[in-house]
């Protein structure tokens, strides 16, 4: 029997009567729209947190992002507020960094105290000796905060000058614009006054510019100029662009020469000019803007 000959196929025709075959379309990727909100303002770190969870975390945001966001603190600081059992979620106690939180359907409270999204403040204060930099309101010592009569909300210092120091200080709600003038990654500078115990020297000098090792690590390079020296009293103007934890009073101390007076006379290119001891105002939004200016530059410089 023989076979029947196979039908030749013509290439780009379809058989008549054949039933035509709908043609697959690639996928098409929707790009998911971003909510904006202005560079270094309250809300900016908030939405950035959010808009880079996986979509099965669609509306859930960091805790630490959403106390910087109701002004309880930087995100360090908050991560400090949850270390110390003082944030609770739905009145749980949280000990979790990673935790996250839906903005629209949990109450979140410190020291039992419910936090909701507050208007951006920013405060220059002019910080007197023996005022403490805390919001605790366990604290005893006067604290900055309770300087500031007629602010409106919860503020927190933005980086800390101890006790014994006085100078420039600024607080506010907003947890992203606190993150960029601390964090060394910004480098933004700020400039101290300094009044040392002992005649320092030119080798001594150059150590402290170099940096320092202290318990946490070595210190980052720093600007020292020698104003004035006297037989058992020197000086100096320190510009560091990073703020570890008394930073100054510990290098100079480590290199024999003790601090007997601090002030923050500067940060960025903002001063305490007619701002007299212990009198606050409200930053403008010059200075603001001029501020996160300053900290845009510093990163940029270093990427």
């Amino acid at each position: 029997m023989k076979k029947k000959p196979k039908a030749k196929r013509v290439v780009g025709r379809r058989p008549t009567g054949a039933p035509r075959t709908p043609k697959k379309r690639p996928a098409t990727r929707v790009k998911p729209t971003e909510a904006k909100a202005p560079k270094g303002s309250i809300w900016s770190d908030v939405l950035k947190t959010a808009q880079e969870e996986p979509r099965t975390d669609a509306g859930l945001v960091r805790l630490n992002a959403y106390l910087a966001r109701c002004g309880a603190a930087s995100r360090r600081g908050s991560d400090e507020l949850i270390s110390e059992r003082r944030v609770t979620i739905n009145g749980e106690t949280i000990t979790s960094l990673g935790v996250k939180v839906d903005p629209l359907r949990d109450t979140v409270a410190v020291d039992g105290e419910a936090l909701k999204p507050e208007k951006p403040v920013y405060v220059l204060l002019h910080k007197p000796k023996g005022v403490v930099c805390t919001n605790s309101p366990r604290e005893q010592k006067q604290r900055a905060i309770d300087l500031l009569i007629g602010v409106k909300g919860r503020v927190f210092p933005v980086g800390r000058l101890d006790a014994d120091s006085e100078g420039l200080l600024i607080l506010t709600n907003d947890g992203g614009f606190a993150d960029r003038l601390m964090h060394p990654r910004y480098g933004v500078p700020k400039v101290y006054k300094a009044t040392l115990r002992g005649r320092i020297d030119p080798k001594t000098t150059d150590k402290a510019r170099g940096g320092v090792w202290l318990a946490e690590g070595r210190t980052g390079t720093a600007r020292i100029a020698v104003k004035r020296r006297t037989k058992d009293r020197s000086f100096v103007e320190v510009t560091i662009r990073e703020g570890r934890n008394r930073e100054i009073r510990r290098v100079f101390a480590g290199l024999g020469f003790p601090v007997i007076k601090l002030e923050r006379l500067r940060i960025g290119r903002l001063t305490l000019r007619g701002l007299g001891r212990g009198k606050w105002r409200f930053l403008t939004r010059g200075e603001v803007r001029d501020l996160l200016a300053t900290a845009g530059e510093n990163e940029a410089a270093t990427l």
